[in-house]
């Protein structure tokens, strides 16, 4: 149970959650910013997995792709909350 929260905390403050906030950030599109997100968490685990598929587990890598859309959608919503205030 500690690892799994571990894997989840890490991946909020590391770069799912941080670079999929910016991205999101960068569009007003919802869905594109969500994208954005999930595909740095895919390339994040795939960096630390040295490139190498075998080496990536299937949890860790959803964990990354769910925080990075959830961080990316959030970026659009703060980027679409900000131009209507």
């Amino acid at each position: 149970m500690l690892e799994l929260l571990g894997t989840i905390g890490a991946n909020i403050i590391s770069l799912p959650g941080i670079l999929g906030l910016a991205l999101g950030m960068m569009t007003r599109r919802v869905w594109l910013g969500a994208l954005m997100g999930g595909a740095v968490g895919v390339m994040e685990t795939l960096v630390f997995a040295h490139w190498n598929f075998a080496n990536v587990e299937t949890i860790e890598l959803l964990i990354a792709v769910v925080v990075g859309l959830c961080a990316g959608s959030l970026g659009s919503a703060i980027r679409i909350k900000g131009t209507t205030a």
